[in-house]
């Protein structure tokens, strides 16, 4: 199969869980009342000051959250669904011998850079890691744990791009890029895939747990981290054929929004530079993504929030639901919560409310990170 745009469908989506199953975990979805009830109360005039709707009565959507705990797969992140579809299917196309001797390198700031390293070392093939020195401590431990040689750049992408080209120069190992990939997209799709069998299993059993209030058979709405694309375009990707509306979502700070911004400028944003606490989400997307993500029919909208409230979220989901995350995991979170657009859009779309499928890309962090992010 030649891989381009228009062979990235729900098929592929499926073709990919049937291959990586064996290699990953079936993630819980779970459900939480206080925040259901938090997202659907106002937000109180002083959260609309300084914004265009200061002054107006808040949106009072009503939404029933369906959280997706990706924080709870292998190397505590989606990611390892990618890594591992991305290998096997290398391995296919170009025989096990070769990649061995060659191996393989990837730039990452810590969940991808695990999740090759997990899939390397399960398949037994030799694998480099770019890694920004600045990446958490946890995720470098962690990607050497694994087996994987760590070498360190600078945080931009195109600083960790540079280190890649003289890996490759001097192993002649095989790029599986963290995001702007095929493969990449097709196991990311995966958690998609699962959180559609699972939301239509838990629906069916507890009927009261839908806004709608009885059996339905596909969530309204589903929201993404966005960082390098990855996840957002494989989840549209499998809900291309469905009802159900992908959202994205992002950090703002320091211009972090670049999916959001490109899509209002109407052209992909190439680099950004940005220190958000979402360290994951610090890449801009990628070109394969983009042309997914930049797709009205396929991605319904992408919003942003500030680092206040992306605090505030994981605030929420550690205390209220006793769940560790990671800040990139909550902005989807964060969106429903705190952001009045999407808020407006759930109470003017839908008046009796949306049943939202709420990605948590990962877990990966640190108690002393937690306990600094809160100082």
């Amino acid at each position: 199969m030649t891989k381009t745009i228009h062979t990235l469908t729900p098929t592929a989506i499926s073709s990919a869980y049937s291959l990586i199953k064996p290699y990953i975990h079936t993630t819980p979805l779970l459900t939480n009342t206080t925040l259901n009830n938090l997202a659907s109360t106002p937000q109180s005039i002083d959260a609309l000051q300084g914004t265009e709707y200061e002054g107006q009565t808040p949106a009072t959507p009503k939404i029933r959250f369906f959280f997706k705990c990706e924080n709870y797969q292998r190397v505590g992140a989606f990611k390892a669904r990618g890594a591992f579809h991305a290998l096997l299917r290398l391995i296919e196309e170009v025989g096990e011998e070769e990649v061995r001797g060659r191996g393989v390198v990837t730039h990452s700031s810590g969940n991808h850079a695990q999740a090759l390293a997990l899939a390397a070392q399960t398949l037994h093939i030799p694998a480099y890691i770019v890694m920004p020195s600045i990446s958490t401590s946890s995720k470098i431990a962690g990607t050497k744990g694994y087996g994987a040689e760590v070498i360190f750049s600078g945080s931009t992408s195109t600083e960790r791009e540079a280190v890649v080209a003289e890996v490759q120069a001097k192993t002649n190992a095989i790029l599986i890029p963290p995001y702007d990939h095929f493969d990449i997209i097709c196991g990311q799709g995966t958690t998609g895939l699962e959180l559609h069998s699972q939301y239509a299993a838990l629906v069916a059993e507890k009927p009261e747990l839908s806004v709608h209030g009885s059996q339905t058979g596909e969530l309204d709405a589903v929201i993404t981290p966005v960082g390098g694309g990855g996840l957002n375009a494989g989840v549209a990707t499998f809900y291309a054929d469905k009802s159900t509306k992908v959202f994205g979502a992002e950090p703002s700070f320091e211009g972090g929004d670049d999916c959001r911004r490109g899509l209002v400028a109407g052209e992909r944003v190439t680099s950004v530079k940005t220190l958000t606490v979402a360290d994951g989400l610090r890449t801009p997307v990628g070109v394969l993504n983009w042309e997914v993500i930049s797709d009205a029919n396929k991605v319904a909208g992408v919003y942003a929030v500030t680092e206040a409230q992306i605090k505030a979220a994981m605030r929420l989901v550690l205390e209220r639901m006793k769940v560790v995350v990671e800040p990139s995991a909550v902005v989807g979170l964060a969106v429903c919560l705190f952001n009045e657009d999407f808020r407006r859009r759930v109470e003017k779309e839908a008046p009796q409310g949306w049943d939202v499928g709420v990605v948590f890309s990962g877990g990966n962090t640190t108690v002393e990170a937690i306990g600094k992010l809160f100082a």
